[in-house]
């Protein structure tokens, strides 16, 4: 493993030396502000690195087991929860969403399958009952305001991201299925047995090391285009706030579409457990046919408030979506507001992870820091 620089500290192997450097650069240059980067090959750590500060005044250094609010990334992890009650035979994609969470079927949703659920096709991408910007942290409040609603267009006839209410109706079916939150299933079930720093409902006690939150200036663009678009629900029912993450009321809440709070390393290494077919060092989390149903695609088109090309298995976004020119067909895992991102790549044996505490926009493509790394990346592998 090679040496510390000034900027970044953490190891790779030799083979991605020029990854460090790649990572550097967005320090160097004022992109950053705190990040961490982590790559598992074959279910071997390539890559574990971290740099610049996890406060917004500079005075704290990010650290080996700094956490960061890690926004949509967390729908791959509520993706795999769905995925392990599928592999367990607790649930059929197929099946209406009302054969497990009976008053659902209010208002004509009776005929939603957890695939328009996992897939942004369930016509229901916010709500339509005011909410404070608090009411996301009541959980049974959002469930029931869920199960009482109409769907905002029909089921099924297009994609449009639900980037809040995917992680309330994903997890109230694993709340129904299974009893427990969502929180307390990747817990017990994914986190423990893998040895990972994940979580979705933070314990107070781990606040002293999690990164604030910043935005960049065109970090909002994205939020505006959905509030200008003909799909505005999701973004004015709450605001959407980038440093939500800030309080502690948002970290203790559960609130699965994007409050997780994660590491790099763990990050990279779930997705290098998937990118082996849902093992690694002896833990199963799903077999290879169920985790090949659950990224098996469901929708490939337009995302219609975007209007973007999107490609989705059951919660996964598919298909190098968002990760990059270099990622090719297979690959599976999910992108998080202002620039995190978590995935696998089967073909390569690639779990990959960037997180970040400061948010950027994407007007002009994918992210630098992120091309910058994963050019490296994909060059080392080649």
């Amino acid at each position: 493993m090679n040496a510390p620089s000034p900027l970044v500290s953490g190891s790779t192997s030799p083979r991605f030396a020029a990854v460090r450097d790649a990572f550097a650069r967005s320090f160097a240059d004022g992109l950053e502000l705190g990040a961490a980067l982590a790559v598992v090959v074959d279910g071997e750590t390539m890559v574990d690195l971290w740099g610049g500060h996890r406060t917004l005044d500079r005075s704290q250094a990010w650290q080996a087991d700094t956490l960061v609010n890690v926004w949509s990334v967390g729908k791959g992890v509520m993706a795999l929860a769905i995925a392990m009650l599928a592999d367990r035979g607790q649930l059929d994609y197929s099946a209406p969403v009302a054969t497990y969470w009976p008053e659902f079927a209010a208002n004509g949703k009776g005929a939603i399958t957890v695939d328009q659920v996992m897939s942004h096709q369930a016509g229901l991408d916010g709500l339509n009952v005011p909410m404070a910007d608090d009411g996301i942290f009541d959980w049974q409040g959002v469930v029931n305001a869920l199960a009482a609603m109409a769907p905002l267009w029909p089921p099924g006839s297009r994609c449009v991201y639900h980037p809040l209410t995917y992680g309330f109706l994903s997890g109230e079916l694993i709340r129904r299925i299974d009893g427990r939150s969502p929180g307390r299933f990747i817990a017990e079930d994914i986190a423990k047995p893998l040895q990972l720093d994940l979580h979705i409902g933070l314990a107070a006690g781990d606040d002293a090391r999690v990164a604030q939150m910043s935005a960049g200036a065109k970090a909002y663009d994205w939020v505006r285009q959905g509030e200008q678009s003909a799909y505005p629900h999701a973004f004015r029912n709450p605001n959407l706030d980038a440093t939500a993450p800030n309080q502690r009321a948002w970290r203790a809440a559960e609130v699965p579409g994007g409050n997780a709070h994660s590491d790099a390393r763990s990050l990279a290494r779930l997705y290098g457990a998937l990118a082996r077919g849902g093992e690694l060092d002896g833990v199963r989390l799903v077999s290879p046919q169920g985790l090949a149903h659950a990224v098996a695609v469901r929708f490939d088109g337009l995302d219609a408030c975007f209007l973007a090309p999107t490609v989705f298995g059951a919660g996964f976004r598919r298909d190098a979506v968002g990760f990059g020119p270099h990622v090719i067909a297979g690959n599976f895992g999910h992108t998080g507001w202002g620039g995190s991102v978590a995935f696998a790549d089967p073909a390569r044996g690639l779990g990959f992870a960037f997180v970040t505490n400061h948010l950027l926009g994407f007007d002009d493509g994918v992210d630098p820091r992120r091309q910058r790394v994963l050019d490296a990346v994909y060059e080392a592998l080649s």
